[in-house]
């Protein structure tokens, strides 16, 4: 969940139409469109999982209105995130991308996407698609709170789908995936429906999602989530690092 939420007792805010929303959609215009139209909506599309897995990485110590607001000039350095022309970067491109003020210029992020871009064209030749990978690792129903509250996301910012998607990604050589930045893809791209109970967005991600056909996994092992202490616990979710 993006930084700056709300702090209010139940995690809500009016909204610009004056519909209750997620306190941290609607402290800028941005989020209120990411809110909106983007977040937690279930995604397929290879490009965007890898997309939206490097800008989590580059939002490391930074807020996530940070990387929103630069997202396009992020789309423009990087081939719009085509990991297979990614793969193809090399020190001209380091060099080019560290000089491009539109971007976070950290050349441990930099090159940390470079290589993440190999390595995902590793994983959906194995497995199909990114999609069909990251699928894999949607929670089961019973392991979500009953219900989402701000309270309930605070109290656990990590679950046990994230750590073991973590600890996959760094066994295959990935790099700034740790547990909080998984939960924080997951929460974007659908994995969970992580719209706090009360607004307006949250019936209709979930209607997303019930109409989501989830991706057809490829034959072969499939990393499971740990056995977790966690699982049942009634609080899931993050509050954003």
């Amino acid at each position: 969940m993006p930084q700056h939420a709300h702090a209010l007792d139940d995690g809500l805010a009016a909204g610009p139409d004056g519909r209750p929303r997620c306190g941290w959609g609607v402290s800028a215009a941005d989020y209120v469109r990411y809110h909106d139209e983007e977040w937690g909506f279930p995604v397929s599309d290879d490009r965007r999982l890898f997309e939206k897995l490097c800008l989590e990485g580059f939002q490391s110590g930074l807020s996530w209105l940070t990387i929103l607001r630069k997202r396009e000039a992020f789309r423009a350095a990087f081939a719009g995130f085509d990991f297979e022309k990614v793969a193809g970067f090399g020190a001209r491109d380091v060099a080019r991308l560290l000089g491009d003020a539109g971007i976070v210029r950290h050349r441990g992020k930099i090159e940390a996407t470079l290589n993440n871009a190999r390595r995902a064209c590793d994983l959906a030749e194995e497995a199909g698609s990114l999609a069909a990978y990251f699928w894999r690792f949607e929670p089961a129903k019973a392991s979500r709170p009953e219900r989402v509250t701000w309270a309930a996301l605070r109290a656990q910012p990590v679950t046990a789908e994230s750590k073991a998607l973590s600890r996959d990604l760094k066994r295959r050589g990935w790099a700034f995936v740790g547990p909080t930045t998984c939960y924080a893809f997951m929460q974007a791209m659908g994995l969970v429906n992580d719209h706090l109970d009360g607004c307006a967005l949250r019936g209709r991600v979930e209607r997303a999602r019930r109409g989501f056909e989830r991706p057809t996994v490829a034959p072969g092992p499939a990393a499971e989530p740990e056995p977790a202490r966690g699982r049942a616990r009634a609080a899931g979710g993050r509050a954003r690092r």
